[in-house]
């Protein structure tokens, strides 16, 4: 391997390659534009695309795409080459201000919740600077966003940038009160810790359900799954370790800034952590991310399962959105301070996110609602459908002595009010973890742990930053009036966390006694996906986006029918897969090993009347039992597929999928599961968990 210097970003259009490529006054105002979120000068623009062009060429590139994120939770490209027809016969290499700056994909046939109809093809892609190109597979890629003939965003990224502007300009209302007027722009942040599962290609080929629907459909619990704990940063195998190295260094070319990885908690499960960076650009680095895990994992004769729940009974795979905010001066806002102003100050910024999370709990939920992260909310690790934070013992008490107007006891001051004494410094983990808690705050961040390993991060993102700009509107709004910031600081702190402390759990999510104790305090406990979606365009949630310009109502109508769409497509794939995996494979299976033992049963007692033949009476009883029930359960799942409605409308579609189609996969997944564990292995017709989990 190269040195790590030499490799990192090596395949990216970044600062350094930028400031070598391009004359000085067009790389001042480009960075002028990424820095300040300017508008791109079509000059400036005409005079990079020359450079990048000139830059890819030199690596072999001919080729280029606009590379955008439609909502179909991958990325997509359309390739066009560099080729540029002259008279007389000839070509030159070409890349134009335009085509960097704007692309014309097909937009008819990407998920549009009714934005556009087939014959309403036309959509464009455009540049987004703040985000660097990047060479892959040998193909000039530019990052950009997706949007419709009318301007409507049919992708996750125009969102995601509306929402850190508003975020920022909320933040730096609220800084410039507190005399920080060097901070013209606030940033969130993000790094998003990757979740996932190795497994052999040539079992996984053998799998229809993994194939087909990312996750296993049937499998009986093997005789060993996680309760050893030996997995979670375990030695890591060769095999595994080839993977990884490989993948970093494929991920630093791309100037992906992969630092931790090691072996999670179920057998076979893995986790990769990138350094923090800039939202939008997280968002990027983790499509590429996981899209370079399947092709690096195929490299190595392995497949990268990125379900949120591939296997029963294990751990599922989620993916911690690590969230802060970051002004142009580089101070991070949930950094705790040690001096008085900046202590009121973080005190301020943490206030507005604990009424954020409290005000809008069931957005937050939506964000990570779909059909694979249900199986996953609530059980082996991940947090539960009921939305909380978790602040930590001594931050805790802070908020609960300011709550109270009492004397914090861990500080040597009696008097808590705000910005008059110094806040405790906070090492960064001055507290235990919570592994139960879905947002919860760990030293200078927030760790949203709820979001599905297979997820975009850009809508839970959008959210967030949302959510808070939001509550810091309101405390601008109120502040900027105030004859006397001080007092009137204090009073909204005090008001503020005795209006949300509900929101505060700091005990553990998976008890019963939580989900009693979060109904007395009326938080939502939103189960499953279609419990959760209609909240989306409630008209709260609608007024939040549209007032801050994030989503126009009609964006946020279609997101809520394509979430729908897709939870019934989903589970109708997974229904008709396990009904195609028991009629052809499992009953089939389960007669053939019957019909076994019926003859050898018969062959003991055609040789011997005296010979023992009450073990295979008995087994013959319980197999002749389940091939029946079994029959049963594949009609009765059948006819639930049979008798859906695909003229219904989304929302009926989804509650049919879920009320129905849900119970009727389970009730055969458990005679085809109690088949497994009595069915010879030889007559077995898919690998089982014990293959799957323990054979890389």
């Amino acid at each position: 391997m190269a040195h790590m210097d030499e490799i990192f970003g090596s395949n990216v259009f970044n600062d350094a390659v930028m400031q070598q490529h391009l004359p000085k006054d067009t790389y001042k105002a480009l960075k002028k534009t990424i820095d300040e979120g300017r508008h791109l000068d079509p000059q400036v623009a005409a005079v990079v695309a020359h450079a990048m062009k000139d830059w890819a060429a030199e690596k072999g590139v001919t080729h280029f795409t606009h590379w955008f994120q439609p909502m179909t939770g991958i990325t997509a490209e359309k390739h066009d080459s560099f080729l540029n027809p002259q008279p007389g016969g000839k070509m030159i290499l070409s890349f134009s201000g335009k085509e960097l700056v704007r692309g014309e994909p097909d937009a008819s046939s990407f998920p549009s919740g009714g934005l556009r109809s087939t014959f309403e093809a036309r959509g464009y892609t455009a540049w987004d600077p703040t985000s660097y190109a990047f060479i892959k597979d040998n193909v000039l890629c530019i990052p950009t966003a997706f949007c419709s003939y009318g301007g409507e965003a049919l992708d996750q990224k125009t969102p995601l940038l509306r929402s850190m502007e508003t975020l920022s300009k909320q933040a730096v209302r609220v800084l410039h009160l507190f005399g920080r007027m060097d901070s013209v722009r606030v940033t969130p942040t993000v790094g998003p810790e990757q979740e996932y599962f190795l497994i052999d290609r040539e079992l996984y080929e053998k799998r229809r359900d993994l194939i087909f629907t990312g996750r296993t459909l049937y499998g009986a619990k093997p005789p060993k799954g996680q309760e050893l704990e030996d997995h979670y940063f375990g030695a890591i195998k060769p095999r595994i370790q080839a993977f990884m190295s490989e993948l970093d260094e494929e991920l630093w070319k791309l100037g992906v800034a992969a630092k931790t990885e090691h072996n999670e908690v179920a057998p076979a499960q893995h986790e990769l952590a990138p350094v923090f960076t800039i939202t939008n650009v997280a968002a990027d680095h983790n499509q590429l991310t996981m899209e370079m895990m399947k092709k690096v994992a195929q490299r190595h004769g392995l497949v990268c399962l990125l379900h949120e729940k591939p296997f029963a009974g294990v751990n599922g795979s989620g993916k911690h959105n690590n969230w802060s905010m970051v002004t142009n001066t580089g101070y991070n806002l949930l950094d705790p301070s040690d001096t008085p102003y900046e202590s009121s100050q973080f005190l301020l910024f943490l206030t507005a996110v604990i009424k954020a999370v409290d005000d809008y709990q069931d957005l937050l939920r939506v964000s990570v609602a779909s059909a694979g992260n249900d199986h996953r909310l609530g059980a082996n690790e991940a947090p539960p459908a009921i939305i909380s934070m978790f602040v930590g013992e001594e931050l805790g008490e802070i908020l609960d002595a300011i709550e109270s107007g009492s004397a914090y006891m861990g500080h040597e001051h009696s008097d808590m009010t705000v910005g008059v004494h110094v806040l405790p410094k906070f090492p960064k983990d001055n507290t235990d973890r919570n592994r139960t808690s879905p947002f919860a705050f760990t030293g200078n961040k927030f760790e949203f742990r709820s979001l599905g390993s297979s997820a975009s991060i850009s809508e839970t993102n959008v959210v967030i930053n949302t959510i808070v700009a939001e509550s810091l509107r309101q405390f601008a709004d109120e502040l900027e009036a105030a004859p006397d910031f001080k007092t009137a600081l204090h009073e909204l702190i005090v008001r503020e966390i005795r209006a949300h402390k509900r929101i505060i759990f700091n005990g553990n999510g998976y008890s019963e006694e939580w989900v009693k104790e979060a109904e007395k305090r009326g938080l939502l406990n939103l189960h499953s996906t279609v419990d959760a979606l209609p909240y989306m365009v409630s008209e709260k949630n609608i007024k939040l986006f549209t007032t801050h310009k994030v989503y126009s109502e009609t964006e946020i109508r279609s997101r809520y029918e394509i979430k729908l769409e897709e939870y019934a497509k989903v589970l109708n794939i997974e229904a008709e897969t396990a009904l195609m995996m028991a009629q052809r494979e499992i009953l089939p299976a389960a007669m053939k090993y019957s019909a076994a033992v019926a003859s050898q049963l018969k062959a003991l007692k055609d040789a011997s009347s005296a010979v023992s033949t009450s073990a295979e009476e008995k087994l013959l009883a319980k197999l002749s039992c389940n091939v029946s029930l079994l029959s049963d359960r594949i009609d009765e799942l059948q006819a639930a597929i049979v008798n859906t409605n695909h003229e219904a409308d989304a929302k009926e579609a989804a509650v049919y999928e879920h009320d129905v189609i849900i119970p009727a996969m389970n009730a055969v997944r458990v005679v085809a599961d109690e088949l497994e564990t009595q069915v010879g292995r030889s007559y077995w017709p898919f690998p089982t968990y014990a293959d799957l989990l323990f054979n890389v």
